[in-house]
């Protein structure tokens, strides 16, 4: 499940609303649906994003986080570490190699230490 996933799923049980009544509202298919909820199919489009927001009648700090996830919410990623540090590559290829055995304590504290770097960043 990604992000994404999490957070539609999340809405759309709050509201007591089925993966066949959101999906003929926002017209997709049901199968699509549920595939974007478990992380089966890649990012939404800005469309797409765009009519959950406004089925859900979400205020605006809650459509930021849907966008926000959104983009954070790719599958399948690709990393590209061409002409970078021979060390990018390295850490590339050890997360791909570890990533599905990370528990949820050491997901979580590798998260926070991405997060603290990009703030860090963010705010020079």
């Amino acid at each position: 499940m990604t992000p994404f996933g999490a957070e539609l799923r999340r809405l759309r049980k709050a509201r007591e609303v089925t993966l066949t009544q959101m999906a003929a509202s926002l017209g997709v298919s049901s199968a699509y649906l549920s595939a974007l909820e478990h992380g089966h199919r890649g990012r939404p489009s800005f469309s797409l994003i765009q009519r959950i927001i406004a089925y859900f009648n979400v205020i605006w700090d809650d459509a930021e986080k849907l966008e926000r996830l959104a983009q954070i919410s790719d599958p399948r990623v690709t990393v590209d570490t061409s002409g970078l540090d021979p060390r990018a590559t390295e850490l590339a290829n050890r997360l791909a190699q570890t990533i599905g055995s990370l528990n949820d304590d050491e997901l979580e504290e590798f998260l926070v230490w991405v997060k603290t770097i990009q703030d860090r960043r963010a705010s020079v």
